[in-house]
């Protein structure tokens, strides 16, 4: 019988598990409520990200800030998520590692037939829950864009949407824009 494990002696399990998640695929990886999944982005994902951090990225400047796909951390849970986009702040991201969602800016998932109900629901509840302020879900099954904002313990307060691709959101300060969404 091989001997069990003591993980009274120091050992952090929700550390272990991130630590592995990021090394052990030999590719990125998230943990979603415990389960391991892939990040695979697609091109039609990939033209999405394109247009929106071209359409992001005079302001994004402006606010000395980056867009990308940095790991994001959620302690004290089995999460650890890779979005489809966030914008950070430069500073925060020049410290290497990962990023708390209520350090960004902004976060977009962009939903594909594989993960639309976890970025619908999963996601928006944990992002709210750390306190990420912008929460936009880009979801291409349905065509539609919707910005949460208000982030609390329960959720996002503030739901703007679902908007037919094509039709300008506004992303609030500390943007203070319009956001086109044709061609998403």
């Amino acid at each position: 019988m091989l001997p069990t494990p003591d993980y009274d002696e120091g050992i952090d399990p929700e550390r272990a598990l991130k630590f592995a998640v990021r090394r052990v695929r030999g590719q990125r990886a998230e943990l979603i409520e415990g389960v391991i999944g892939d990040t695979f982005h697609c091109w039609n994902r990939e033209h999405v990200r394109h247009v929106l951090r071209t359409r992001l990225s005079a302001t994004v400047d402006a606010l000395d800030c980056i867009t990308g796909s940095g790991d994001l951390d959620l302690p004290g849970s089995l999460n650890w998520y890779v979005p489809d986009l966030a914008v950070a702040p430069e500073e925060l991201a020049k410290g290497g590692g990962s990023l708390l969602p209520g350090q960004t800016l902004l976060i977009v998932e962009i939903t594909s037939e594989s993960n639309a109900e976890t970025d619908r629901v999963v996601k928006r509840r944990r992002y709210a829950e750390y306190g990420a302020p912008l929460y936009l879900l880009v979801d291409r099954l349905d065509k539609t864009v919707t910005l949460f904002s208000g982030p609390g313990r329960l959720g996002y307060a503030g739901v703007d949407g679902p908007h037919a691709f094509g039709t300008p959101v506004r992303l609030p300060e500390p943007f203070g824009i319009e956001l086109d969404t044709g061609g998403l």
